[in-house]
């Protein structure tokens, strides 16, 4: 059911929660193994996307300031201040290992219109052709409501059936989906693989995240409902650690795999 050995494109989204401090500055840390992963990752011969959240929650960490502004125009602005810190330390990071990256902002009109969808899917193979691993985010400054993909599980769900991925990895600040809030119910327990996306799931999903991200369990099931329609695997996962990337595609046991039964073995 695990086996990933033979997984050549790997889409790999980390939220905020894991690229942040909850002052909002960046855990630089974390950041370096996570470049240090996906490099090596990449070096096995593997095609690999990261999508990244963090541009607001740098931008509140540059600004200094400590609550989450919620109207549009000031998380366009943060987005605007964070999104260059975000990718320059990126670039400073993968650097270290000799590998290219490059910048992708995308809005959802790019799947809701198939030239765009086309355009973009051209594009991504051109940066695997350049050896490069591609760095997504929304574009916040210029979404608008009906562009927006509302949250960076969604988008990374997206960019995986834009280039056909095998596997997409969401690294969070929990090890999975479980029976009930672990935060609040010691008796919760991991729920090891998932093979449908029915109403029992979606009632265990919970609310929202930490203060400074989007999403909680509930847009990463609306990610799954994405990947597994397309028979993408999905595996959410402790980011704490970026190695587990690594342990997921040696096909060790690690966090919540989302697999639709019914598709034929990728």
């Amino acid at each position: 059911m695990r086996d990933f050995k033979n997984v050549k494109k790997v889409v790999v989204k980390v939220g905020t929660s894991t690229v942040t401090y909850p002052t909002g500055k960046l855990n630089l840390s974390r950041l370096e193994k996570l470049a240090r992963v996906l490099s090596d990752i990449k070096n096995e011969g593997r095609d690999v996307v990261l999508v990244t959240s963090g541009a607001v929650a740098s931008g509140l960490g540059r600004l200094g300031l400590t609550k989450n502004h919620k109207t549009t125009q000031e998380k366009q602005a943060l987005a605007a201040i964070g999104q260059g810190i975000l990718m320059q330390i990126y670039e400073k990071l993968f650097g270290e290992y000799g590998v290219v990256v490059a910048q992708v902002l995308l809005t959802k009109d790019v799947v809701d219109e198939e030239k765009k969808m086309l355009n973009v899917k051209n594009t991504f193979e051109y940066l695997f052709k350049y050896d490069a691993i591609p760095i997504v985010n929304e574009n916040d400054v210029v979404a608008i409501e009906e562009l927006e993909f509302g949250d960076n599980d969604t988008l990374s769900a997206y960019v995986a059936t834009i280039i056909d991925a095998d596997l997409l990895i969401i690294l969070s600040d929990i090890d999975g989906l479980y029976s009930c809030d672990p935060r609040i119910d010691k008796s919760a327990k991991l729920i090891k693989e998932v093979f449908e996306i029915d109403s029992y799931i979606e009632s265990i999903a919970g609310g929202a995240g930490t203060v400074n991200s989007t999403g909680g369990m509930q847009t990463k099931i609306e990610a799954a409902k994405i990947a597994m329609q397309h028979g993408i695997p999905m595996v959410i996962a402790n980011g704490e650690n970026p190695s587990v990337v690594k342990e997921i595609l040696e096909g060790k046991e690690i966090g919540t795999l989302f697999v639709n039964k019914n598709t034929v073995s990728r």
